[in-house]
């Protein structure tokens, strides 16, 4: 106990040292304190922040980019939110830095509305609307927004087919699981505002269930080749057919012409030998008879009998109104 109460204290010390010591000692002591107090005096906020500053705990004011002054701590404070960035939030899986995936099964295995199990791995892409509300509003603002995404992505999968989920359905979802999550973050209100949400996979989680489903899209796509085809085929030919019915009813329209042009004719024709047939009845049915029998046998052989003994033989028959008909009775005449 002795030896303890003999060692000197600093005050001791001190009273020995000569006077310069302990005027340079005050003196470095005094840089230092002015070397704290200007390098936390001042800050820098780069173009992507925004400086929360508070004083004594209480916000007073939030600065952009450049260079500020501030009191010194403990009496103000800076907290920089990188409020013009925006951030990536991985659900289902995650990516390291030389790019490698793995697969996280509690977050990406859901329930479809049949009843099926399915991984489905998205991620959202989200920035700091609030950088008030983002440091202050709640204890931990990015696990709100995870839970509030599996919550909306579990709820809307949970609604949805299987199919829907694995394949024709996955913008509808997306969509959905965004709209949700939107009412999400302005009902909780602590600054984040979201921009996207994306499907990054969805698949089943046993290989047997992925090739079957495989199978129903790769039909699916051979489905849509062959209806293209199809409607390929009948915009080729859907014209040829037009071509077609178009010159068939053009043909029927110079027909009827036709047929209705070779009526009329006949018309006249019949007009006429009826004016013939009022003012020579039996003239005209003699030439009737003899045209008839010339038309049903041609190259017959006629002979006329006049009732005295005379038979005169016409040979061949020609028409009562032809140039040569007219000239053998104008010879007959002449007899």
């Amino acid at each position: 106990m002795e030896v303890y109460n003999n060692i000197p204290s600093h005050k001791d010390i001190l009273k020995t040292l000569p006077r310069f010591f302990k005027k340079s000692f005050f003196l470095v002591i005094g840089i230092i304190l002015v070397i704290l107090i200007a390098l936390t005096s001042t800050y820098t906020v780069s173009e992507q922040e925004q400086a929360v500053v508070t004083t004594f705990g209480k916000v007073t004011s939030v600065e952009g980019a450049g260079f500020h002054f501030k009191l010194p701590y403990p009496i103000q404070e800076v907290r920089k939110v990188p409020v013009n960035l925006t951030q990536k939030l991985e659900l289902g899986y995650r990516e390291d830095a030389r790019g490698e995936v793995k697969s996280v099964t509690e977050e990406s295995k859901m329930i479809t509305g049949d009843f099926n199990i399915v991984n489905v791995d998205f991620f959202i892409e989200w920035k700091i609307s609030d950088p008030v509300k983002y440091l202050f509003a709640s204890a931990n603002p990015e696990s709100i927004l995870k839970n509030s995404s599996l919550s909306a992505a579990r709820a809307v999968v949970g609604s949805s087919t299987i199919d829907e989920v694995l394949t024709t359905g996955k913008v509808e979802i997306q969509s959905e699981i965004k709209e949700r999550l939107l009412e999400s973050m302005e009902f909780y209100d602590i600054g984040i505002q979201v921009l996207d949400v994306k499907i990054q996979d969805s698949e089943p989680p046993n290989e047997q269930v992925k090739e079957a489903f495989q199978n129903v899209e790769n039909a699916k796509q051979s489905k849509e080749t062959a209806i293209n085809e199809a409607n390929k085929y009948r915009n080729s030919e859907i014209p040829k057919a037009q071509a077609e019915a178009d010159r068939i009813i053009r043909n029927g329209e110079s027909y009827k012409e036709t047929r209705i042009n070779e009526a009329k004719g006949q018309v006249a024709k019949f007009e006429k030998m009826y004016e013939e047939y009022k003012n020579y009845k039996d003239i005209t049915k003699t030439r009737l008879y003899l045209e008839a029998m010339e038309e049903i046998l041609p190259g017959i052989e006629v002979y006329i009998d006049y009732g005295n003994g005379n038979i005169e033989k016409i040979l061949p028959l020609k028409p009562f109104n032809s140039d040569a008909n007219t000239k053998q009775k104008g010879e007959g005449e002449q007899e």
